[in-house]
C-alpha cells in the first residue's frame, strides 16, 4: 500500500492569501496539437477553484476532488527541503527535489502517474492544455505546475530555493503547457 492511500482531507480555518487559476484566455496558443504559454503565468480569484496559501502552506478550496487535495498534501511535505539536483527521482522520500523530482512526486501522491519523470517527458504527459484543477508547464530543462491556481515551482520568481508555493507571476515563454486527464 502507498504511503499516500490514506492520506487525510486537507482542512484550513484562515485565510491569509488567494491565488488563483491561470488566465486561460491569451495564454496560449495551439502548434502541433500542443499548447504553449505564450505570457506570463498570472493568477486571478476563482471562487470554488482557488487555493489558499498561509505561512508557506496551501490548502485546496473546498470543493476540491480527492486527488487534487493528495496533490496539495504532498507538495506541502516538501515546502521545507532545499533544491537538489536529481532529488526525487532515485527514491521517493528524498532529502531535497529538482523540479521534475517536485512535480512528479506531486503527480504520484495524487495517483496520477508511477515512478517520476524529465522535465521533457511532461510535453506529452496527459492532455495538451490547461487543466481545471492542475497544469504542468513543461520545456527543456525545467517544469513546474499551478495546482488549484497556486504554482508549485523550484526555480523562478519569489526566492527561497527548492520546492515552494510561489503566489509570484512566472514568464511562461516556451513552455508546453499539459494537464492530467479530467483534471
Amino acid at each position: 500500500m502507498s504511503e499516500f492511500a490514506n492520506l487525510p482531507p486537507v482542512r484550513h480555518t484562515r485565510l491569509v492569501f488567494l491565488a488563483a487559476l491561470p488566465f486561460a484566455a491569451g495564454l496560449v496558443s495551439c502548434s502541433n496539437s500542443q499548447f504553449e504559454a505564450r505570457q506570463p503565468v498570472s493568477f486571478r480569484y476563482d471562487p470554488g477553484h482557488t487555493a489558499h496559501l498561509t505561512h508557506g502552506l496551501a490548502f485546496p478550496p473546498s470543493g476540491a476532488p480527492t486527488a487534487v487535495r493528495q496533490a496539495f498534501a504532498a507538495a506541502n511535505r516538501l515546502q521545507t527541503l532545499p533544491y537538489k539536483w536529481g532529488g526525487g527521482h532515485a527514491q521517493l522520500v528524498d532529502s531535497g527535489y529538482d523540479c521534475s523530482g517536485t512535480v512528479s512526486y506531486v503527480l504520484r501522491a495524487a495517483g496520477f502517474i508511477d515512478g517520476s519523470a524529465q522535465s521533457t517527458e511532461y510535453f506529452n504527459y496527459g492532455e495538451a492544455g490547461p487543466g481545471k484543477w492542475i497544469t504542468i508547464y513543461a520545456r527543456h530543462g525545467h517544469v513546474f505546475m499551478t495546482v488549484a491556481g497556486l504554482r508549485l515551482d523550484t526555480g523562478g520568481s519569489g526566492g527561497r530555493s527548492g520546492p515552494r508555493w510561489k503566489p509570484q507571476t512566472r514568464d511562461a515563454d516556451g513552455y508546453v503547457m499539459r494537464h492530467p486527464v479530467g483534471y
